[in-house]
C-alpha cells in the first residue's frame, strides 16, 4: 500500500530526486509512500514509469519477490515489469506507470454508485481468477491495492503490490499446500478474512470474502468494524475478528441488492481446498446490472470530472519534457519538474542490475 502524497516531503527517500538508476531511468516526482518504501515517477526516453523503491538496510526483500510474481502472472491487468535490481542502499523496480487507487477515489467521493461496484467488481473478479489460475495467492487484497490504468487503458483496473503474494499449490501437480493453522496474520485487518484473523493458511476463499466486504465498503463508504480503538495491533485484530463473527451478511448487507449478501455469503463456506464458482459470482454481479439496467459503459462515478480535468491548465508541479537543444549534443533532452531542470540521455546503455530470481 502506497498513500499518494502531492508534494514532496523530507524525509530519508527525498535524495533520490534527480538521481538516474540503471543509467537511464531519472527519477522526477515522488508519487506516494508505504510501510516498506517509496514510489517515484521516473522518465527515459521520453517514457514514463513507476519506480518503486525499498531500503536493502531494513531487510524486508519484498521487492524482488514482488518483482519476481508480477514477471510471471504477466496479465493485461498486471503492472508490467521494466527492469529490477539493486544500487546501493536500494532494491529498485521500474514498472508501468498507473493512475489512482480505488481508496483515492472512494473518499473523495465517500461512497460509489451500484453501477460503479458492478463495473468495477466484474474486473476484479477476472483479475483474481486469474491469478490464481496462475497458482498465486496476492494475501493482501483491499483497495489501496486496486488502481486505475492512464490514457487508453483509464478504464482498466490493475492488481498491485505483490510483496506478500505466493503459490498456494503444485505447479506440476495442483496439489493444494497442506492447511496450517496459528499462522501470524498477513493482510490487512479490515478486509480480511474470518479465517485469516482466526491464523489459518490463506486460499482462494480468503481473497474472495475480502472482495465482498470491500463491494460494501464501496457501496456503504464504511464498515461496522472500522475505528475500533485498541492498546496494540494484536488486540485490535481480535476485535475486529469478533467483530466480523457476531455479524451476518444479512445484517451487513442490509439495504443493498440480495446478490451482494449471497457473494459474502458463498465466499465464507468455501472450503480451504476447494475451487470457488468464479461463474456463479459472475453471474451474480451480472444480475445486479440487469435488475438496475445498468449498460458496462466504463463511465465510473469520477470519470467525468477527470474528463473536464484534463482540459485545465497544469500548474508549477506538472512535467515538462522538452527536446534539449540548449545542449549541443541532440541526444540529450531536458526535463522540468517543480522548476527544476534535469537531464537525460535518448540512447539506451547497459544495464547494471541482478534480475529478479526466479520463486519457482
Amino acid at each position: 500500500m502506497f498513500d499518494y502524497i502531492d508534494s514532496d516531503s523530507d524525509n530519508e527517500y527525498d535524495q533520490v530526486l534527480g538521481q538516474t538508476f540503471f543509467n537511464k531511468y531519472l527519477c522526477v516526482k515522488k508519487l506516494g509512500k508505504g510501510s516498506f518504501g517509496s514510489i517515484y515517477q521516473a522518465i527515459y526516453n521520453k517514457e514514463e514509469y513507476a519506480l518503486k523503491l525499498e531500503d536493502r538496510k531494513k531487510k524486508h526483500d519484498l521487492l524482488q519477490n514482488e518483482a519476481a510474481i508480477m514477471n510471471y502472472l504477466q496479465g493485461e491487468n498486471i503492472p508490467k515489469v521494466k527492469s529490477y535490481g539493486f544500487t546501493g542502499n536500494y532494491n529498485i523496480l521500474i514498472m508501468q506507470l498507473l493512475g489512482k487507487d480505488l481508496e483515492y477515489y472512494l473518499n473523495k467521493l465517500k461512497k460509489f454508485s451500484i453501477k460503479t461496484v458492478c463495473m468495477l467488481g466484474i474486473q476484479m473478479l477476472n483479475i483474481l481468477e486469474s491469478i490464481h489460475e496462475k497458482h498465486i495467492l496476492h494475501r493482501d487484497i483491499k483497495p489501496e491495492n486496486f488502481v486505475m490504468g492512464l490514457n487508453n487503458n483509464s478504464n482498466m483496473v490493475y492488481l498491485i503490490d505483490f510483496g506478500l503474494a505466493k503459490k498456494y499449490r503444485s505447479i506440476k501437480t495442483l496439489v493444494q499446500y497442506p492447511l496450517i493453522m496459528k499462522k501470524k496474520f498477513t493482510g490487512t485487518a479490515r478486509y480480511a478474512s474470518i479465517n485469516a484473523l482466526k491464523g489459518y493458511e490463506h486460499s482462494r476463499r480468503d481473497e474472495l470474502e475480502s472482495l465482498g466486504y470491500i463491494f460494501i465498503y464501496f457501496l456503504k463508504g464504511k464498515l461496522p468494524w472500522q475505528n475500533i480503538i485498541a492498546k496494540n495491533k494484536e488486540e485490535k485484530y481480535k476485535k475486529i475478528l469478533q467483530k466480523k463473527l457476531e455479524i451476518s451478511a444479512q445484517e451487513l448487507c442490509k439495504g443493498l441488492p440480495k446478490e451482494f449478501e449471497m457473494f459474502l455469503e458463498y465466499a465464507k463456506n468455501i472450503k480451504y481446498e476447494e475451487k470457488p464458482d468464479y461463474q456463479y459470482l459472475h453471474n451474480l454481479l451480472d444480475k445486479v446490472m440487469k435488475d438496475n439496467k445498468i449498460k458496462n459503459d466504463c463511465i465510473y462515478d469520477w470519470t467525468l470530472e477527470e474528463e473536464k480535468n484534463k482540459y485545465e491548465t497544469t500548474n508549477d508541479n506538472s512535467m515538462d519534457i522538452n527536446d534539449g537543444k540548449d545542449k549541443k549534443n541532440d541526444n540529450y533532452y531536458h526535463i522540468k519538474v517543480n522548476k527544476k531542470i534535469y537531464y537525460n540521455q535518448f540512447e539506451e546503455p547497459e544495464i547494471n542490475c541482478s534480475s529478479a530470481c526466479s520463486i519457482f
